[in-house]
């Protein structure tokens, strides 16, 4: 697969790409690389137990947490976003500056603008491409990989890096049990390229839900989030396990075709929960949530690129997203693992070891 130049039209009344990104031949569109990057510094439940003044094993027990990830100083969602994208820019063997378009999933950008797309763009000296970030929370990913999926089938672009990535431990009270013993920082990013066969991407299920925002949102009079967890609990079972339902049948496929769950890393007993009323096995729900935390719009990039070089996913792999975040939004979509077609590898992705 050649990486030339997709941002230069052809002629007029060529099939070439329009300067105006009009839309083109539908064509398919696949994942060809991963990264993750995760800060050095971990906060650990026996930290968060001296702190809080709670029982260490309460945490686990609670969470299926033992550590997570802070971004420290002059860390921010752009730097890790733009490691991660280095990951998987070599993975996948693009150069930055073949490009078409940078997606960044966030609710916590460096700045209200610019966007966090842009700060990596630069930094990757993408100058050729797009930017911009969706917020959807922590189903931000979902919806950014359903983006970029759509940019490359309609023809729009060729060549788009989305990434996942936040550092919610910025706005998490310190103080409060129902949040801090949850969210850590990362960020996770994929290649998406146009491949000459059917996609390998979706379909994608997408919703959302405004009359729920009040039990989990940040009140900007406080600044930090504020969450009821019972009824985020309930939701985000009931909704991720009824859109995986949904996507299955929309892709025609049955509970036993799928080879790994990815999910959203919101919390081990709702990953449990999410995997039992699918009526999946234990080892097809993949998690890294006892590692990391809960790194909200990071944690399904970084779980397809852990996974992917540890071998637990394999071309051809059918694999299942679904998350579930504040808004509410929520949703699923289907991943065919892999481009589908041989190609030399520049490498893996960088920053793996967790």
């Amino acid at each position: 697969m050649g990486h030339g130049n997709a941002g230069s039209p052809g002629p007029a009344g060529s099939p070439g790409r329009s300067p105006f990104l009009g839309i083109g031949p539908v064509t398919g569109a696949a994942i060809t690389g991963s990264g993750m990057a995760l800060p050095p510094s971990e906060l650990s439940n026996a930290d968060l137990a001296v702190r809080l003044g709670v029982d260490e094993d309460s945490i686990f027990t609670r969470t299926g947490i033992r550590t997570r990830r802070i971004a420290g100083d002059g860390e921010t969602t752009a730097s890790l976003g733009t490691e991660a994208a280095h990951g998987a820019l070599k993975a996948s063997g693009v150069p930055a500056e073949d490009l078409d378009m940078v997606i960044v999933a966030t609710s916590t950008p460096d700045y209200q603008m610019p966007s966090a797309a842009s700060l990596v763009q630069t930094r990757l000296n993408a100058a050729g491409a797009g930017a911009f970030d969706i917020n959807a929370a922590c189903s931000g990913f979902l919806y950014a990989l359903a983006q970029g999926s759509a940019l490359v089938e309609a023809g729009m672009a060729e060549r788009v890096l989305v990434i996942g990535a936040d550092t919610l431990t910025r706005v998490t009270d310190a103080t409060d049990p129902k949040t801090s013993i949850i969210f850590g920082d990362g960020a996770g990013a994929v290649v998406i390229e146009k491949v000459d066969e059917p996609t390998r991407l979706g379909p994608f299920k997408l919703f959302s839900d405004g009359s729920l925002a009040p039990l989990l949102y940040i009140p900007p009079e406080e600044g930090v989030m504020r969450m009821r967890g019972r009824e985020v609990y309930r939701h985000a079972v009931e909704g991720m396990a009824q859109a995986v339902c949904d996507i299955i049948e929309a892709a025609g496929f049955t509970i036993e075709d799928v080879d790994a769950l990815v999910a959203h890393q919101a919390n081990a007993r709702i990953l449990e929960a999410v995997g039992t009323r699918l009526g999946l096995k234990e080892e097809r729900v993949l998690s890294n949530i006892e590692r990391v935390g809960n790194t909200s719009a990071a944690s399904i990039p970084i779980e397809l690129a852990l996974a992917s070089e540890s071998g637990l996913l394999a071309d051809d792999d059918v694999v299942i997203v679904t998350a579930f975040g504040a808004g509410f939004a929520w949703g699923a979509g289907v991943v065919r693992w892999g481009s589908g077609q041989p190609r030399a590898r520049a490498g893996a992705g960088e920053g793996m070891d967790v």
